[in-house]
């Protein structure tokens, strides 16, 4: 037989360790902070380990708390998980993906059709992701531009993000060599500065900075570089389509490696569930397609013909 001690109390301290404190947790459990501290205090008294130092203001999880807390919060998500597949109804099929904007507009809803010509019953929801946004509780899963390094979730590689100029042709015209670019022409992402300087010095260009247009995102720095405003530091795969179908160009045969990949993530319980387990299938073949346009990842960059 099972030997579960004091389920209240596994709960109660399991929320207190997500939240940070026995208020919020109260707030989730519907009780007040005195009684999750109670049953977090039985607990420990039952199991015969401390699981919280209280100090003033503040938990902190002891060695038997941090260790106790990361095998049940993934329980308690696929307790959640299971019981929300079991009780909707038969008709009633969701995928909820965390995905950030320029993700989602350029790569993935481009060819959601694709899944859904395979999967029509599965209803797909986008849900707001993007680097700094924690995964939530109700993802199926997540896409994110990391190291590979999410505690709690397995992630596995979809893309490289590799860096390389993307212009429209009318300026890729006058750019015979990485040299010939100029710094007030260059156009940023605020939240990715190192882009430049990382794909200049793989060019072997020292004396070069780019000050051009300052931009949040990707995809506004791609749609200011496809309107002509100047060249834009393209990352795949964002820059894929735009590439094939010509209204951005490559000119020089040099990608470069940012150091980070595009991961899809997810819980370990995710992949018993066949409406995620089918999108996995389905995004894990589309990733692995060819670019439009393969490039060189070493050698000296030259001009495109």
């Amino acid at each position: 037989m099972r030997r579960l001690l004091f389920l209240n109390g596994i709960k109660a301290f399991e929320a207190a360790a997500r939240t940070g404190s026995f208020a919020a947790a109260g707030l989730e459990l519907s009780v007040s902070a005195a009684a999750v501290s109670r049953m977090v205090h039985l607990l420990e008294e039952r199991l015969g380990v401390a699981l919280f130092e209280r100090k003033a203001n503040r938990l902190v999880l002891t060695q038997a708390g941090r260790a106790y807390q990361s095998g049940l919060t993934p329980i308690f998500d696929a307790l959640a998980s299971l019981t929300a597949q079991v009780t909707a109804p038969a008709s009633v099929r969701v995928l909820t993906i965390g995905v950030g904007h320029t993700f989602a507009m350029r790569w993935l809803i481009p060819r959601l059709s694709e899944f859904r010509s395979e999967e029509p019953d599965i209803e797909v929801r986008f849900t707001t992701g993007g680097a700094s946004v924690p995964f939530g509780e109700d993802w199926s899963c997540g896409i994110k531009l990391g190291t590979g390094d999410w505690p709690g979730l397995v992630a596995e590689p979809l893309f490289a993000g590799d860096l390389t100029p993307v212009c429209v042709p009318r300026l890729a015209s006058g750019l015979k060599r990485p040299s010939d670019l100029k710094g007030p022409s260059l156009i940023r992402v605020a939240h990715s500065a190192e882009d430049w300087p990382i794909w200049l010095k793989a060019a072997g260009v020292t004396r070069i900075n780019a000050r051009g247009p300052e931009f949040q995102f990707y995809g506004q720095a791609l749609q200011a570089a496809a309107d002509g405003l100047g060249i834009a530091m393209g990352i795949r795969p964002y820059i894929d389509d735009d590439l094939a179908a010509g209204r951005l160009v490559a000119p020089f045969d040099l990608s470069v490696p940012k150091g980070m990949r595009w991961y899809l993530l997810y819980r370990s319980f995710q992949t018993e569930q066949r409406d995620f387990a089918a999108f996995r299938r389905w995004i894990m073949r589309a990733a692995a397609e060819p670019a439009a346009r393969p490039v060189k990842r070493t050698g000296r960059p030259t001009a495109r013909n």
